[in-house]
């Protein structure tokens, strides 16, 4: 079914016939993603579970969950995959190769004659293995794309593989609106740093930001700088933080106005007149709000820190920035604001964009559905069979896979030429 075949229904015919969906999430920020899609369904009428495999690696806060007013239970891979194919819906949350592990799973589990409408999508702005990612999501009913640019690049990526695209839909990211709030004015009271769990990664870097931080909240008293951790030292998050800042800031001077805060990032910005981060998508909320933000390129622009993707926001800028006149502060550029906030006239919310494909592709036969024409492909039975290869070699004794050594570039020619 293509895209423009596809109209919206309301919400009062979904509430007549409400369904069932599972929403897959491991980690806070898939929590966020995945709630969004879940708020916009309940409106509907549908029951909604959210669910984390307690046998894979996974951590939600629990003040996330109370703050979204949600449940994540725990429940075994193998019982998920059974209690996805009875839902109408299923959204996948997971990181890319979790995801497309359990679309692997759930095909294997009957003819395609029933089972849900699945959902992918990412849960921020992507930095790296972008074509990767596109091909651990796109056996799906529905990928959800969050910028102009990456559908451009996933649709040309398609078209290269010879695989369908009329699954992809230009959502944009759930966390945003479909148009940016009127940026706010006025003196800079209140500055908030959104800090990174592995941006950067070495300690010397990240002691030189924070050290930065604390240096500007004791030249300017009047101001409030916060430093906002994605998790506390003793949690256990998919990126884990080294480094921490209440770790490295330990025993310091710290200024009365510097404060490290847990709070959720949607409760701190009201209050927030700039927002301060190296490549986080709290940057693009914040924009969003209407905040004041700068994507902090003192430690250069590179794709170690993923702010190479951001140069075209024009908000890259150093740190000094904090030092000059808040009313020299750089303004988003007007065609990357274009780029990822997606309204063009069309009022709905990207969860709505979403939840109203879904509802529609519901009315279809499994057989019929995208999902059902991405997994007939050449390249998604490369998969399966790729990952059945894999969990056949690792079962026999003895045979393990070759590692290749720390700083390897490759085998000498002299063996490429050999082995062909």
């Amino acid at each position: 079914m293509s895209a423009d075949m596809i109209t919206a229904n309301t919400i009062e015919d979904d509430v007549t016939d409400p369904g069932t969906a599972l929403l897959l999430v491991a980690f806070d920020s898939q929590l966020r993603w995945a709630a969004t899609l879940g708020a916009e369904l309940e409106a509907r009428g549908w029951r909604c579970r959210y669910a984390a495999p307690s046998d894979v690696r996974s951590f939600v806060a629990p003040e996330l969950e109370r703050s979204l007013g949600v449940s994540v239970e725990r429940a075994p891979w193998a019982e998920l995959v059974g209690d996805a194919a009875d839902a109408d819906a299923l959204v996948l949350a997971l990181q890319g190769p979790l995801t497309s592990r359990f679309v692997r799973d759930l095909a294997a589990t009957g003819d395609g004659s029933v089972g849900p409408v699945v959902v992918t999508g990412w849960v921020g702005v992507i930095i790296e293995k972008l074509v990767a990612g596109y091909l651990e999501r796109f056996a799906s009913d529905v990928v959800a794309v969050n910028s102009r640019e990456d559908l451009r690049a996933f649709e040309a990526a398609g078209a290269w593989l010879g695989l369908p695209t009329d699954n992809l839909l230009l959502s944009g990211l759930p966390l945003l609106p479909g148009r940016p709030a009127v940026p706010r004015r006025g003196p800079v009271r209140t500055v908030l740093f959104a800090d990174q769990p592995t941006v950067p990664s070495s300690r010397a870097e990240r002691l030189y930001l924070y050290d930065r931080l604390v240096e500007h909240a004791r030249r300017h008293p009047e101001r409030r700088v916060l430093v906002k951790p994605r998790h506390r030292l003793d949690e256990d998050p998919y990126a884990v933080v080294r480094h921490h800042p209440a770790e490295l800031l330990a025993g310091a001077d710290l200024p009365p106005n510097l404060e490290i805060v847990y709070a959720p990032l949607p409760e701190l910005l009201p209050t927030v007149d700039l927002l301060l981060t190296v490549s986080s998508t709290a940057g693009l909320e914040a924009v969003g709000a209407g905040v004041r933000t700068v994507f902090v390129a003192d430690l250069g622009v590179h794709e170690n820190l993923g702010n190479h993707v951001l140069l075209a926001s024009g908000l890259v800028r150093t740190i000094d920035v904090l030092e000059g006149p808040d009313d020299e502060l750089p303004e988003p550029d007007a065609a990357w604001l274009a780029d990822w906030f997606v309204d063009d006239g069309d009022p709905r919310p990207s969860a709505r964009r979403v939840v109203e494909r879904v509802v529609e592709l519901r009315a279809v036969p499994p057989s019929e559905r995208p999902l059902a024409r991405t997994t007939a492909t050449s390249t998604f039975r490369a998969r399966v069979a790729v990952a059945r290869h894999r969990k056949d070699a690792a079962a026999v004794p003895g045979r393990t896979v070759r590692r290749r050594p720390a700083g390897w570039r490759g085998w000498p020619l002299v063996g490429r030429l050999h082995r062909a």
